[in-house]
């Protein structure tokens, strides 16, 4: 059976573009294991502190870009990725992952059946199917990454 993760990243601005700023990964029980901030590759334009929760200090000390990335290939090589848009985070990380090992809830039928198939809001889909309520203020990827896993779990044969 393979490994199964799920995986959350926060972006910053810069200029036109997302970059990864933060990455936290959970295992099957919800336990992190990766949670990883990231030294900016470029100038930030934008912090988006209101949604990232990533403010200037975090990333002062954050790892080289190409060492978070390097680490994140290495946990998820072969395992059932799960996440939340997760083209987003894997463009972010300049990674790509098998398509019939990534379980993304913003595509999960199941779950944009009475949202004109529109993906539904991870915000809305704790509270709805979890009763759980995150991303009140600021984001956190692991409480995001966290809640992926449990919705994941809570209906893992509809795949």
């Amino acid at each position: 059976m393979p490994r199964i993760f799920a995986m959350d990243c926060e972006m910053v601005v810069s200029g036109n573009r997302s970059i990864l700023a933060r990455v936290t990964i959970v295992d099957e029980t919800g336990r992190v294991v990766l949670d990883e901030y990231v030294k900016p590759t470029a100038t930030i334009t934008d912090f988006r502190s209101c949604y990232s929760g990533i403010k200037k200090h975090h990333l002062e000390n954050g790892k080289d870009f190409s060492v978070v990335r390097n680490k994140v290939e290495n946990l998820i090589n072969g395992c059932i990725l799960v996440g939340h848009s997760l083209q987003f985070d894997l463009e972010a990380l300049n990674l790509s992952h098998l398509e019939c090992k990534i379980r993304d809830l913003a595509k999960y039928e199941a779950f944009n059946r009475n949202n004109g198939g529109q993906p539904v809001a991870l915000k809305t889909l704790a509270k709805d199917y979890l009763g759980r309520i995150i991303q009140n203020g600021e984001h956190d990827s692991s409480e995001d990454a966290k809640a992926c896993m449990d919705l994941y779990r809570k209906y893992p044969n509809n795949w």
